[in-house]
């Protein structure tokens, strides 16, 4: 990498130090004093790139020189050991870089850089904390974060403004990217220059997940084409949810599960440019469908990630089905209905509790949930790595092929996965069913162009939260719960407006 070569204007430090509620995205934030400014190429032109030569080149932002340690020393910030597990196992499949690793496979150092993982759980937002902090010392700390993983929902918190690299600026180029969803470009660009912040080894379309016994009992028919016409639409989902409840069967667990169907199908962002909030016509269809399920019995009164929601899932949980994206079957849905858990000896096959009895479709709306993004971190000293990271996790057809098979990720690689499909890829959780074909007809129709704001992590989780008490009926009505909703988002977000 080049030598340290100039010390930031006040723009990077105060972005980064705000903790970036503000997302750091006007103009006045996203540049060095003496450099220029993009005046080309906004967000969704395609490409994901800013074409622009009248720009600041990121790679060039730098602050307080290394040490030697932090020049050797490749630091990984994120949450959890997902990203690590992929990168151990798949990294070397598509690298030309030295790499050691230990007795577990773990990779200890590449081209003789070692490799520091900073996990920090993420419980109350402790992940973005930590991470907050580190960036805002960045300039000044002669130890650098190299790499830091994110999230969609809070995706352009980072993206806006001086903290994560272009990937131009890494070197990659359009051609490396020509096999991803635009969608997951759109996530990570920022909205003020155009340009690509973050890549992301998995594209998350969702489906709706069934309990084939019940298809079977209920519809007479575990067929995912005959299950489908039975949940086309909502109209025909309400019709089958009041056929579920008639047999003792609720047809989701709970308040929040059928959420990301609405959410992501929003015609505006919960925050616009001047920052008002408004609340979109489907958001208002979440609360209706939801009141009208809770007061009839059609779901079990449960909430995401409690262990009624997750009880729901055995085989005999009572609950037709789940909306997932692709990391809740591997993760979520197959751990959860197994009888005997692989940590204590079960195997994943069938005759394991629901192994093999669950199958896919479509459901009524095409969505997105999930997902993460990689970044480099601006004053990086390792830029050269995490470059190589990115494009082989990301952009390695191979790789991306690897990943799908071994993991179940659905990977950002269009080409990967259409060489799976048409070899005959099948999962045996599903009964042997292809669930690629209807990840991927749901994936080319998600569209997020103009339907994201950097404060969609607090927005979305204030808002389910509010409305919960008015589904219980704690809420007299759907106006109290929205007030309760601009009261709790206030102490979030103190600076933002309403127009409801």
């Amino acid at each position: 990498m080049a030598n340290l070569k100039k010390v930031l204007a006040g723009s990077l430090s105060l972005c980064m130090a705000a903790s970036m509620m503000t997302a750091c995205g006007d103009d006045s934030s996203s540049s060095t004093a003496d450099a220029k400014k993009s005046t080309t190429s906004k967000a969704g032109d395609g490409t994901g790139i800013n074409k622009s030569e009248d720009r600041t080149n990121t790679a060039d932002l730098h602050g307080a020189d290394s040490s030697d340690e932090s020049k050797n020393t490749l630091t990984i910030y994120c949450w959890n050991t997902e990203f690590k597990s992929r990168l151990d196992k798949y990294y070397p499949q598509g690298t030309s870089k030295t790499l050691e690793t230990d007795a577990d496979g773990s990779i200890t150092s590449i081209d003789g850089v070692a490799v520091n993982w900073v996990q920090i759980e993420n419980e109350g937002n402790a992940y973005q904390t930590k991470l907050d902090e580190a960036l805002a010392g960045q300039k000044d700390s002669a130890d650098k974060v190299d790499m830091f993983l994110m999230e969609a929902d809070y995706a352009l918190k980072y993206a806006n403004g001086d903290v994560a690299l272009s990937v131009q600026d890494l070197g990659i180029t359009e051609d490396d990217m020509a096999e991803m969803y635009q969608y997951t470009k759109d996530v990570a660009t920022d909205t003020a220059t155009g340009e690509l912040k973050g890549l992301s080894w998995q594209a998350t379309p969702g489906l709706y997940l069934y309990n084939a016994d019940y298809a079977e009992q209920v519809l007479g028919s575990s067929d995912p084409a005959t299950v489908q016409e039975a949940v086309k639409d909502w109209d025909a989902f309400t019709d089958t949810a009041a056929k579920m409840k008639d047999a003792g069967i609720f047809m989701v667990s709970g308040f929040d599960d059928t959420y990301r169907c609405y959410s992501n199908n929003m015609s505006a962002p919960w925050v616009d440019a001047d920052g008002k909030v408004t609340v979109d016509p489907q958001l208002k269809e979440w609360v209706d469908k939801t009141k009208e399920y809770t007061d009839a019995g059609y779901n079990n009164k449960t909430s995401l990630w409690d262990e009624a929601w997750a009880a729901g899932m055995k085989i005999d949980g009572k609950v037709f089905g789940y909306f997932f994206s692709t990391w809740g079957i591997p993760f979520t849905l197959l751990p959860n209905t197994l009888d005997t858990a692989v940590d204590d000896g079960g195997v994943e096959e069938e005759g394991n509790g629901g192994y093999g009895h669950w199958r896919a479709t479509e459901g009524p709306q095409a969505y997105y949930w999930g997902g993460t993004w990689i970044c480099g971190a601006i004053d990086s000293d390792n830029q050269d790595i995490v470059a190589d990271i990115m494009r082989v996790m990301t952009c390695n057809k191979d790789v991306a092929k690897a990943i799908t098979e071994g993991e179940q990720d659905y990977t950002n690689n269009k080409a990967a996965i259409k060489e799976l499909i048409d070899g005959g890829y099948t999962n045996p959780f599903l009964g042997g069913q292809d669930h690629l074909e209807l990840l991927t007809a749901a994936a080319d129709k998600i569209d997020l162009s103009n339907k994201l704001s950097a404060y969609d992590q607090g927005c979305n989780e204030k808002f389910q939260g509010a409305m919960k008490d008015y589904f219980l009926g704690n809420t007299s009505s759907y106006e109290d719960a929205l007030a309760a909703f601009k009261t709790s988002l206030s102490e979030l977000y103190p600076t933002l407006t309403y127009d409801f």
